[in-house]
């Protein structure tokens, strides 16, 4: 499919009548990230921001990035609501170049663009990142088509722990699994990708930034 073809289709997706995702965090960024002291954070390939958004309210300095103009305004409202402070990007991930040595927290949720654009993805990704900082990554794993349900069916998008691991150049890797996801669509569970790499160094406190 084509950059605007891919464009238009998420534009259609979230200008729907209801979030597309929920707002609730993804359970394993929640369950990552949550225990860290707060700082700042990327959410790249955002959506409608709800990783975002949890972030914010926990107290990070969250930048949210995404393509979907509908993504975004969608996000912006809810922190209004809210009364959330987040930085709304309208960018491309694969052309979007984050500040260098940034951000104490990184996340990647459900994008699946193939190897190569991935791999991408995750060079920005690990520039983007503070000393000690920490990525997470969590996507669709390839084994869902058959023993999952729900998520993309092409095999050629989706994600294993070692498709992202090997695509990491100067990270340290602390976790890189298959991970369990329970949904409503049927009793079995979602399989996702869970990868979480930190950078070389200590991380700087909030107070520090």
């Amino acid at each position: 499919m084509a950059p605007s073809e891919d464009r238009e289709l998420w534009e259609a997706r979230y200008g729907a009548a209801r979030s597309v995702w929920g707002w609730a965090p993804n359970r394993f960024v929640a369950e990552v990230l949550g225990p860290l002291s707060p700082g700042r954070a990327l959410d790249l390939a955002c959506g409608e921001g709800r990783n975002a958004l949890w972030l914010a309210d926990l107290g990070w300095r969250a930048t949210a990035v995404d393509f979907s103009e509908n993504a975004l305004t969608r996000g912006r409202a809810q922190a209004a609501e809210h009364g959330l402070d987040v930085e709304w990007v309208a960018a491309d991930v694969l052309e979007y170049r984050p500040e260098p040595a940034a951000y104490d927290a990184v996340v990647i949720a459900y994008l699946h663009l193939g190897p190569d654009k991935l791999g991408t993805v995750l060079r920005h990704a690990e520039a983007a990142l503070a000393p000690g900082g920490t990525l997470v990554v969590v996507g669709h794993d390839v084994t869902n088509i058959a023993d999952g349900v729900g998520g993309p069916q092409d095999p050629a998008i989706l994600l294993t722990p070692e498709l992202v691991t090997e695509r990491l150049s100067g990270l340290r890797v602390t976790r890189a699994e298959r991970v369990h996801r329970q949904t409503d669509l049927a009793a079995q569970p979602a399989i996702d990708t869970l990868v979480v790499a930190q950078a070389a160094g200590s991380a700087v406190s909030a107070s520090d930034r």
